[in-house]
């Protein structure tokens, strides 16, 4: 395993995290009619993971693990399975993420970036996760009602009592990140570590809106989430003999609508084509193109980019971590980029 630092901090985290957004499916409802979790095939995987070095697990206040998107009845869910794996390894081996900002509860309060909320859900997120601290505290996306200033005070309130180690943010534009990071230097707050956002092949507006010139400036790593495009980039929706779209039993996509909406199109379908045709030729899988392009694109933008992957087979894993001995070449880059552009 290849290990970089977190952002301008100290602590060493594995080149890959292992996200927890979507974890295994199980055949069984719950008593709402949602797909339950296996949650014998994630332990599994956490642990295969683990075995393999990653020692980054990234996950959320919000997420279910199959549900999307996700009602009050079983947000905290991720958490728990997370809870589970950790009861079963060195807690500090592990560098452990959360997030918080989204709705879980009804009440006015329920939701937020307030003092309260985040006071409340902290505390919450160590009950769901079985521990006594968070490594790294992430806000989730935007809350315009809350007073930045607010925010960051109740963070590093957080940090000063122990219960979490670093903080980080997620989804909010460049011109948001840069006043954090200036007002915590003014009241003598600790910096985020890091940038939680999407980047993919298909996916890349961070390249374009000043978030990556941000993360550079100011030294924070980006922690990428749907590196495979929620399974699209994996090849698993395409037949590539009949040159249409196909939705495999019990897969994200069957499941979820927006995953279909979003990105079954022609222009995708042609990225597809172009990648298998690279990752043949280097006897990898797309999944493994995927990832290793994040990768590359970490070189050639000068910005730790660490990619979240998740799994839903411990298999998974290992074509997870074999990616990282996979070198691009410019010209590979290169033929992907034409696809995207519509030059193939």
């Amino acid at each position: 395993m290849i290990y970089v630092r977190l952002g301008w901090s100290g602590v060493k985290v594995s080149r890959l995290c292992l996200g927890t957004w979507h974890l295994p499916p199980s055949r069984q409802v719950d008593e709402f009619g949602v797909l339950k979790v296996d949650e014998e095939e994630a332990l599994k995987a956490m642990r295969r993971a683990y075995d393999l070095g990653v020692n980054f697990i990234d996950t959320a206040n919000r997420y279910h693990g199959i549900m999307q998107p996700v009602d009050l009845n079983h947000v905290g869910n991720s958490e728990r399975v997370v809870g589970k794996f950790l009861a079963t390894v060195d807690r500090e081996s592990i560098v452990l993420a959360t997030k918080v900002r989204g709705q879980m509860a009804a009440w006015p309060n329920g939701e937020g970036l307030s003092r309260k909320h985040i006071m409340w859900q902290a505390r919450e997120s160590l009950r769901r996760l079985g521990t006594d601290h968070i490594d790294l505290y992430q806000l989730h996306w935007p809350d315009p009602d809350t007073p930045k200033l607010e925010t960051l005070r109740a963070l590093q309130d957080l940090v000063r009592m122990g219960l979490v180690n670093y903080t980080g943010i997620s989804n909010h534009p460049a011109h948001d990140v840069v006043e954090f990071l200036e007002l915590a230097d003014r009241v003598g707050a600790d910096r985020f570590v890091t940038m939680q956002e999407l980047y993919n092949i298909l996916e890349r507006g961070i390249e374009r809106d000043g978030r990556l010139e941000v993360a550079k400036r100011y030294g924070l790593a980006v922690m990428v989430y749907s590196p495979l495009a929620q399974g699209v980039l994996t090849g698993k929706y395409y037949d590539f003999k009949e040159n249409r779209w196909a939705v495999p039993e019990l897969s994200r996509a069957s499941i979820t609508d927006e995953i279909r909406k979003r990105y079954f199109s022609d222009r995708t379908a042609a990225v597809l084509r172009a990648m298998k045709e690279v990752a043949d030729s280097k006897g990898i899988t797309m999944a493994q193109l995927a990832l290793a392009w994040v990768i590359k694109r970490s070189e050639q933008l000068g910005v730790t980019l660490i990619p979240i992957t998740s799994a839903t087979k411990a298999s998974h894993i290992d074509e997870a971590v074999e990616a990282l001995s996979v070198s691009l070449k410019d010209d590979d880059m290169k033929a992907i980029d034409e696809a995207l552009q519509g030059k193939g």
